[in-house]
């Protein structure tokens, strides 16, 4: 697992070279195992504030270079992805709790993210405008400067990626602050590759810590941008302090998602959506399905069939066996999940599949019989849990996704018809019609509306553009023109 990576790393940070952080050192943790997997330095708020100093250096001198400069150590570091994929998805199984498939995705994912960067340098950034004076009229789109990238830990790699390699490719630099407990796969790997591709030194620097490091990648004046990705309470904190202090932040944030399974749909199929949907990565995902609305024609079908893959779903660990469900990422996480259980429960919902489960695992669950306010039915899990519900009309259906103050995410199974007609009802930052809710691409763009975030989006170039450069109006006379001073 260190043939690419290597071992330089270890007690480290990335500034460029790797240095020792004045924060704590810590064990990289394997959640399925309690094995240590390495040793990780840490980056205190002065770690970060030397850190924007450095980037802010780098970034005049990267902003000047050539499109086809930029692009070429894009395209560089998308090979080294797929060159390194073996190692690289083996630290992401093992540090993640990811199994094999879904890392694999991760590392396809970075390649392609790192590609379609690459168009970023050469895209057309401006437009000509009309004025009513004799001169000419800009609008162009300059780099920000330096970018502050926060990432979460369940798809380490994709959602760090999403913004560091645009942000990198439209001429800015980058603060990358990874979620400690998967700071090697989406922190050490995405500084090897960058170093391995020419990014020239200073540009990115990875800086795994804890509350003071992120409040510091935020407040550094150097910093303009941010781009967060995680939990809703987290993101209106980053939000509050990035508008004392006038910055932009791009918030992308948890979601509670609705699949609904309409009258006349086909119920295996459906519930091969859904399993997936609420299930995949152990339902760590803000896109995970984490509510299945089902007419009541088919509800009854749907739960037997749904809690009979549950039943049959493999769990362990992934880096040892064929799995479908691997482990929780900690030890407070797993309590959140199986203390939420028990509330649903307790309130009334009865338990179809699944359970708590031991350890550092638990089994695929299917809950039914919740009320709005039950908190399986109302809070974003981040487990294993299908919470399933019945409705009876298209109207009703639409009340009931709307009910969350949550906007991330959509699936819609059945008479494609009968989705348009509910698709125009909701409101939800993506619609899938005949899939579940946990999709991307890295030429979409992606976001959430209401407590999913802010109306910002990530992916392609218009989002991209928009996200990680400023506009710039200049206007161009023949001569100086008179004024009557």
């Amino acid at each position: 697992m260190t043939e690419f990576l290597g071992t330089d790393w270890h007690e480290k940070i990335f500034t460029g070279t790797w240095i020792a952080g004045s924060g704590e050192t810590y064990d990289v943790i394997e959640p399925a195992t309690g094995e240590t997997l390495g040793r990780l330095g840490s980056a205190s708020a002065d770690d970060v504030t030397a850190a924007a100093a450095r980037a802010a250096a780098a970034q005049k001198e990267w902003a000047k270079t050539t499109p086809a400069e930029r692009a070429a150590v894009l395209r560089r570091a998308g090979a080294l992805w797929a060159e390194h994929a073996d190692e690289l998805a083996g630290w992401i199984i093992r540090e993640a709790g990811s199994i094999p498939p879904k890392a694999a995705l991760e590392i396809s994912s970075a390649e392609a993210i790192c590609f379609e960067s690459s168009s970023l340098p050469s895209h057309p950034k401006g437009q000509v405008l009309t004025s009513n004076e004799p001169r000419w009229s800009f609008a162009r789109r300059v780099p920000a400067g330096v970018v502050s990238v926060i990432a979460p830990f369940n798809f380490p790699l994709i959602l760090a990626m999403r913004s560091v390699a645009p942000a990198l490719a439209l001429g800015n630099a980058v603060l990358l602050k990874p979620d400690p407990r998967t700071a090697v796969c989406a922190g050490v790997a995405i500084a090897k590759v960058f170093a391995e591709a020419g990014l020239p030194e200073g540009l990115l620097q990875v800086l795994p810590g804890g509350l003071d490091a992120g409040e510091a990648v935020v407040a550094a004046p150097e910093v303009s941008v941010i781009s967060f990705t995680g939990s809703t309470a987290a993101g209106r904190k980053v939000g509050e302090a990035a508008g004392r202090l006038l910055k932009r932040c791009h918030l992308e944030l948890g979601g509670n998602n609705a699949l609904v399974v309409l009258p006349g749909a086909e119920v295996g199929p459906a519930t091969s959506a859904g399993a997936f949907g609420s299930w995949m990565h152990q339902g760590q995902i803000c896109m995970t399905t984490g509510r299945h609305l089902v007419h009541e024609s088919i509800y009854d079908d749907y739960v037997s069939q749904l809690a009979e893959r549950a039943r049959n779903l493999p769990v362990g660990n992934p880096a040892t066996e064929e799995v479908a469900i691997g482990p929780i990422i900690d030890e407070k996480q797993r309590t959140h999940v199986r203390d939420i259980l028990d509330k649903a429960t307790a309130d009334g919902g009865t338990l179809v599949a699944g359970g708590p489960g031991e350890g550092a695992f638990v089994p695929p669950t299917v809950l039914t019989d919740l009320s709005p306010s039950n908190p399986a039915w109302a809070q974003e899990i981040f487990g294993p849990v299908a919470p399933v519900a019945r409705f009876s009309t298209l109207e009703e259906a639409a009340e009931m996704v709307n009910a969350s103050e949550y906007g991330l995410s959509l699936g819609i199974l059945g008479d494609v018809g009968m989705a348009m007609d509910l698709a125009d009802l909701v409101d939800t930052g993506k619609i899938h019609i005949n899939e579940q809710t946990v999709s991307d691409e890295a030429n979409v763009p992606f976001g959430g509306m209401k407590d999913s975030g802010n109306g910002s989006r990530f992916g392609g170039a218009e989002a991209n553009i928009e996200a990680f450069t400023e506009t710039q109006w200049v206007t161009m006379r023949s001569t100086i023109a008179p004024y009557p001073f």
